[in-house]
């Protein structure tokens, strides 16, 4: 009998707990933020997305005018961005010993902007950048020369 007496408040004392802990997990998530991919697409995520976008061009345009150039046969150039329309937005000059490290950060964001076009539908001049003929350099810095030049 005293066996029994013990294991009454024992087995109430677990279904308090038990009825407890189901209530208080209802409505865990209400206050957390949403996940960034759910948010919609509004102007100001478009203006962080195009923030973070010109920080990758502009830390790959750096890397890229890092070496001072003095051989116009040791740089080559690649396509850079996209328009809306189809093309480059640029092309950019780079080292060729730079090429292995550079090539893929600058694919990468080509890929970005046109998956940033397409999310935004957003519209260009579509006018064709012709591609540099040369390289040349110009007071230490690789210049690409146009048909134009």
């Amino acid at each position: 009998m005293k066996k029994f007496f013990i294991n009454i408040p024992l087995l109430a004392l677990c279904t308090t707990l038990t009825v407890v802990s189901c209530n208080t997990s209802k409505n865990l998530n209400t206050n957390l933020p949403k996940d960034i991919s759910e948010r919609p697409a509004d102007e100001d995520s478009q203006k962080y997305e195009q923030a973070q976008l010109d920080k990758i061009k502009a830390s790959i345009e750096s890397e890229a005018s890092k070496e001072k150039c003095t051989d116009a046969s040791e740089w080559t150039f690649a396509p850079m961005g996209a328009k809306a329309c189809g093309g480059p937005q640029q092309y950019i000059a780079y080292p060729k010993n730079t090429e292995a490290t550079l090539l893929p950060r600058i694919e990468d964001y080509t890929q970005k902007v046109k998956t940033f076009n397409e999310k935004y539908n957003i519209t260009s001049d579509c006018m064709m950048i012709m591609p540099p003929t040369s390289i040349k350099c110009i007071a230490g810095k690789a210049t690409l020369i146009t048909a134009e030049q």
